[in-house]
């Protein structure tokens, strides 16, 4: 697998792991280092990886957080890291997010989360799935 689709594929399990509450996952994808920083929309920058799990068992745990789907993810490739930009669309509405990610061997983790509003929307031929065009 080619590391843009590698670092794609890393984005989905993000989104898989938040769609499907699955706190396990969603600490798995993160790296293991203190080093990470997270700003949920409408929160405060969160450091550290202390922080930002805990902040992410507090959202998966909270059974009337809404259902969130990723759509027109685009990967951009800096040696041993990477960002992607997708929009989230959650209840009808669309945030934009930034995910940060780090090459670790063979594989790639998230260390660093933001999103929040934005006044455009998806692309219509956005992906469902996660994936839109790469870029």
């Amino acid at each position: 697998m080619a590391d843009r689709e590698a670092v794609l594929f890393a984005n989905e399990a993000f989104y898989r792991a938040f769609a499907d509450r699955d706190a396990a996952a969603m600490e798995d994808i993160w790296a293991d280092r203190d080093e990470l920083t997270c700003i949920h929309p409408g929160w405060g920058a969160l450091y550290g990886r202390e922080a930002v799990i805990e902040s992410w068992q507090a959202i998966l745990g909270n059974p009337q957080a809404p259902a969130i789907r990723c759509l027109a993810a685009t990967a951009r490739m800096h040696g041993e890291t990477a960002h992607v930009i997708c929009f989230e669309e959650i209840d009808g509405n669309y945030l934009i997010a930034t995910n940060l990610f780090i090459r670790q061997g063979r594989r790639w983790y998230l260390v660093h989360h933001q999103s929040g509003p934005t006044s455009e929307a998806p692309p219509p031929d956005a992906d469902a799935e996660g994936t839109g065009p790469i870029n």
